[in-house]
């Protein structure tokens, strides 16, 4: 675990810790010989080298080296040689402790260089919730199953087309960084195909070919291969049905009114990557209106939400919980869903997590739920677990 170094560089610590070595020596002064806390002073510095700046780490070793010089030549008053190692002990202590903190800060640099261009990196990859594509509305989180990662086995995108708005939400087989390559190759083919292909039956036909091609390339270094569950939105102009096209994901939720409906397209096709077991092509199917003018809302989620557990192993019970937020505007609908699910398995996903809410309004009513979508409403994610 990284341990950020207090935001003032350490000035109060560094007066607190400075305070407790000059108490310490007092007190080595007022018991004399028989009580000596030398041992416990000689922590200080390694506390200032863990948690302050470099001055201040320096400041410390140095009151330090001149208590513990005091103590020992004025205070204890042992003959010459004692005294001598016992100040070069705490120079030793000091000299560490200073170059511990030197170490550590250059450590801690080349860090966050490495996550700075490892975040650019995962954001080209996944971009950032909620995104806003024309009158549609998708708000959502990701969470990595992985500490510290911020994209791994769960896959999401909306492209804006010539043929509507398409969206994507996918979970590659495995989860964590090794999926990662299966899951960018997926992305990127459906950036490409959301945009030029008609329908979404050849858009999940690209998909799978460049999942087979990384694929083929992984199997020449032994590694395994892996297939990726999807579904695809199309979202058309106001009053037309939504097209979806289910790549063996499991289903989605329609949120109308007060009514959360589960969903799953009447054509269940395989996994990317394993649609050539059974040679039958993949079919879009319509669901309801998800227009401006509709009132309906979708939930998008992969298995990382419903198959979540809590400590007495029971599952997630999404459904029911977005049956007490259909109230709530979609962003404070997925604030509301994260806290509650961190909450329900204690901070242990066992899975990535990926939840997108897809809705469009209006011009006018994008003013309003935008305004809405920023807060969560107090007691919003209460939920009893």
């Amino acid at each position: 675990m990284h341990i950020k170094r207090v935001p003032d560089g350490g000035r109060a610590l560094t007066v607190l810790l400075i305070a407790a070595i000059v108490v310490l020596a007092v007190l080595d002064c007022l018991t004399g010989p028989r009580l000596r806390l030398a041992l416990v002073a000689s922590v200080t510095p390694l506390i200032a080298a863990r948690l302050c700046s470099y001055r201040r780490t320096v400041v410390v070793a140095a009151v330090f080296v001149a208590a513990q010089t005091v103590v020992h030549c004025v205070i204890v008053r042992w003959d010459v040689v004692s005294v001598l190692v016992s100040v070069l002990g705490a120079l030793l202590v000091a000299g560490f402790s200073v170059a511990l903190c030197a170490a550590l800060l250059e450590r801690e640099a080349a860090y966050d260089r490495t996550r700075m261009v490892a975040d650019a990196v995962q954001r080209t990859m996944l971009r950032e919730l909620p995104i806003t594509s024309g009158p549609l509305r998708v708000a959502g989180f990701y969470i990595s199953a992985q500490e510290g990662a911020r994209v791994g086995g769960d896959i999401y995108e909306v492209v804006e087309s010539p043929h509507g708005r398409r969206v994507l939400i996918g979970d590659v087989q495995g989860k964590g960084m090794p999926a990662i390559g299966a899951g960018h190759a997926v992305l990127t083919s459906f950036r490409e195909a959301a945009y030029h292909e008609a329908t979404l039956e050849a858009v999940a036909d690209h998909m799978e070919g460049a999942l087979l091609r990384h694929n083929s390339a992984l199997s020449l270094t032994g590694t395994d291969e892996r297939f990726v569950t999807a579904l695809l939105l199309e979202v058309g102009p106001p009053g037309t049905a939504t097209r979806v096209l289910s790549c063996g994901h499991i289903p989605y939720y329609a949120v109308s009114g007060d009514h959360v409906e589960e969903r799953l397209p009447g054509r269940f096709g395989l996994p990317l990557g394993l649609g050539g077991l059974t040679g039958e092509p993949r079919r879009a199917v319509d669901s309801a209106a998800c227009g401006a003018s509709s009132p309906e809302w979708l939930v998008l989620c992969t298995d990382g939400v419903t198959e979540a557990r809590d400590a007495d192993g029971r599952f997630y019970p999404l459904r029911d919980r977005l049956a007490q937020w259909t109230h709530l505007a979609p962003a404070a609908v997925a604030a509301a869903l994260r806290a509650d699910l961190e909450r329900f398995t204690q901070g242990e996903l066992k899975d990535d997590a990926a939840v997108l809410i897809v809705r469009a309004v209006d011009a006018g009513r994008a003013v309003r739920d935008g305004d809405a979508e920023l807060v969560v409403p107090e007691g919003a994610h209460r939920v009893a677990t």
